[in-house]
């Protein structure tokens, strides 16, 4: 049997998934010793009051004891003041294991998500975190302890059956009906409690969809008919948890009602033996008390049973976004780039179909040299300038830089070499300052120069702040083109030796253009590998080579003026001129621009 690249990947990321729970659950073993020893104390000191009732009974009532009745009360006091503290260090260790557990899972569940939405695994969404936060507040909460206590339910039993076998029976009796209980609870529930949680996912989606365009929803009325949509959606999922409400709630009823009638059993049993002269009084209260506390875990449990499938959900969806995550990194650091880039062979298609964007490209740029990539609609611009920088993995085919394939590095050494300016901008909401220096903590003078290189220096100082400009959620604060070239300094920072700017002239007017063409110079300067994607040929007569893809044809690669003349002469509407360095490219990219250089001609 033969094993597929893509099949070994696969698998190769499922055991590192499960390497991390199990490092992280590993680490935590010790805390879970503590409330498990924490709990068999509990569950044991939970015997004091039946005991003391026993003795107070069956001998400081008969022997008329002060004395024993004073020391028995002492003991008893003493034994529930020691339930109580190591009740308050179970909770409170759960409560560590639960913060811990978020704190250790976070950045890799973060990382995950983001990871799986750059290459298109999954839609954008911080759910994970979601379900993080749901998993700590099972481990956390009410709902966990009566799932801890069930296990212990055979002490009490024991108990019982040593105060007569009769009523050891009916205790099993009953704690195997509750057991069938939880079962049916588990079974009738769960896939509802599931398709509840998936729909109320689907749902919080379309409400986040929503705000990421709320310009058009205002503007273009649509919010009646998103609400109509999105209150669709919500009562779906309404009307499952109902669902799911009432067959838990109808397991609950039954089992509230079979504990009250085996208790009732239990002492009209008990009264039976005393007549008969098989266990005495206290014996027989004592035996009420055992059965409550031995059936009261597994009672809760089912009462508390949708937030345990809840968190066993979560638990799954947070296992399926680390198994998803894609491999990225090596053994150790590799050395800072030149820039060389070389696409070998480039093959790629979107995860799940077989509709292929990109099928067998290639072409090579020397370090310093820059390339303008033009094509119409869906041609695969923009797929490929994600596959240059590592945000997608190729179906097939290389993307390297310096030798090294980009796959190689880890992502983030990778990302201090590159330098990636997207179609849709987005900046964080934070300051100039800070959305420049890539969030992190650097020495002002880097900031400043990044800016001047992308000649935003001047623009940034008429801001109300400076650099210390706080521009919002999105950067609300700004244009469309300031957002542009703040992000185009973004990219310059830390003189990067790879830089992918797609569509960077989007927003722009005369001005910003000019400076955009600056900037461009002072990558040239620099000695920095470009990649442009433009429409406007005022862009692309500052660049060494072009790269024209076609969505049903061969893509054509080679010196400026001889592409330029290839496209916009005479024959370019006849037949295409054969390029100096021809490879293939498939498109079917959906994200690009309308206008591109081949319509414009």
């Amino acid at each position: 049997m033969t094993i597929s690249p893509s099949q070994f990947d696969r698998a190769d990321r499922a055991d590192r998934a499960r390497n991390l729970l199990r490092q992280t659950f590993g680490a935590c073993r010790g805390g879970f010793r503590v409330v498990t020893l924490c709990s068999f104390g509990i569950n044991v000191l939970m015997l004091t009051a039946p005991l003391y009732m026993l003795q107070v009974f069956d001998r400081v009532i008969s022997a008329r004891s002060t004395d024993t009745l004073l020391y028995l009360t002492l003991i008893a006091l003493a034994a529930l003041l020691t339930l109580g503290a190591l009740e308050v260090v179970r909770g409170r260790t759960m409560v560590k294991l639960g913060t811990w557990l978020d704190a250790r899972l976070g950045g890799h569940v973060l990382a995950g998500s983001l990871a799986g939405a750059a290459q298109g695994n999954r839609e954008p969404s911080v759910q994970g975190l979601r379900d993080l936060s749901t998993l700590r507040g099972f481990l956390t909460g009410p709902a966990v302890f009566p799932i801890l206590d069930a296990p212990w339910t055979p002490i009490f039993i024991a108990v019982i059956f040593l105060l007569h076998p009769l009523l050891g029976l009916v205790a099993v009796f009953g704690a195997l009906v509750l057991l069938c209980l939880a079962v049916g609870n588990d079974l009738a529930s769960r896939r509802l409690i599931e398709r509840s949680g998936a729909a109320s996912i689907a749902a919080l989606r379309q409400a986040e969809a929503a705000t990421r365009n709320v310009d058009a929803v205002m503007a273009m009325g649509l919010l009646g008919n998103l609400v109509k949509r999105w209150r669709g959606a919500n009562e779906n999922t309404l009307d499952l948890l109902a669902r799911a409400s009432h067959r838990s709630g109808a397991f609950t009823a039954a089992a509230k009602g079979f504990r009250l009638a085996l208790q009732i059993a239990m002492l009209g049993l008990g009264a039976w033996l005393v007549i008969g002269s098989e266990l005495t009084a206290g014996g027989m209260i004592a035996s009420s008390i055992l059965l409550g506390r031995a059936l009261s875990p597994v009672d809760q449990a089912i009462n508390s049973w949708k937030s345990a499938v809840g968190a066993r959900a979560a638990y799954l969806r947070i296992k399926q976004i680390l198994d998803a995550a894609p491999a990225r990194g090596a053994a150790m650091a590799l050395p800072a780039p030149e820039g060389a880039l070389s696409v070998e062979n480039l093959t790629y298609a979107h995860p799940g179909t077989t509709e292929t964007i990109l099928r067998g490209l290639s072409f090579q740029l020397e370090p310093g040299e820059s390339l303008g990539i033009i094509g119409p609609t869906a041609s695969g611009k923009t797929t490929l300038a994600r596959l240059l920088v590592g945000n997608l993995e190729p179906t097939a085919g290389h993307v390297r830089l310096d030798s090294a394939d980009l796959w190689q590095w880890d992502s983030e050494d990778l990302g201090r070499y590159l330098g990636y300016l997207p179609q849709d901008v987005e900046l964080f909401d934070a300051s100039v300052r800070e959305n420049i220096a890539r969030l992190g903590e650097v020495e002002p003078a880097e900031v400043v120069e990044a800016a001047r290189l992308a000649q935003v220096h001047e623009l940034i100082l008429r801001l109300p702040q400076g650099y210390e400009t706080e521009i919002g959620h999105g950067g609300a604060v700004l244009s469309g083109g300031q957002r542009q070239r703040i992000a185009l300094a973004r990219a310059m920072f830390g003189a990067p030796r790879l830089v992918v700017l797609d569509e960077p002239n989007a927003n722009l007017d005369q001005s910003g253009e000019a400076a955009l063409l600056g900037a461009l110079g002072a990558l040239r300067d620099q000695k920095a590998t470009t990649v442009v994607i433009a429409h406007r040929p005022s862009i692309l007569r500052h660049v060494d080579k072009i790269l024209v893809l076609h969505p049903d044809g061969p893509a054509a690669f080679g010196p400026r003026d001889q592409i330029l003349k290839m496209v916009t002469g005479p024959a370019a509407s006849r037949a295409p001129a054969p390029a100096p360095a021809p490879a293939s490219g498939m498109g079917a990219d959906t994200n690009e621009d309308d206008h591109d250089l081949i319509e414009h001609a």
